[in-house]
């Protein structure tokens, strides 16, 4: 069967797969203030920590004198590229695809 998706993509999907339509309830749970830092450690969320906070060991972000910049494109701490550029493969996907989504 083929299926039309809202970004305009035609993709093949097998027969006997089914699918829920519709919305999520509770939608605005995410939306929530937590309160304070504490609230976050007791769902098990450790604090964020910027790469340009940290020592060159830790992150290639880090280091210099003061205040600097990072001095090279955004990075994760493995040095993968953090922003705009694509690093999921898309596996087994492709030959499912009719028609790919139009760019905008």
């Amino acid at each position: 069967a083929q299926v039309r998706l809202r970004s305009g993509e035609i993709r093949r999907v097998h027969v006997e797969c089914r699918a829920t339509i519709g919305e999520v309830g509770n939608e605005e749970h995410s939306l929530r203030q937590i309160g304070k830092a504490g609230a976050n450690r007791w769902r098990g969320i450790r604090p964020t920590v910027r790469g340009v906070a940290m020592n060159p060991v830790d992150h290639p972000h880090g280091g210099g004198e003061g205040k600097t910049a990072a001095g090279r494109d955004p990075v994760s701490p493995w040095g993968t590229p953090a922003k705009g550029y694509r690093t999921r493969s898309n596996k087994r996907t492709t030959s499912m695809i009719v028609q790919r989504r139009h760019k905008r």
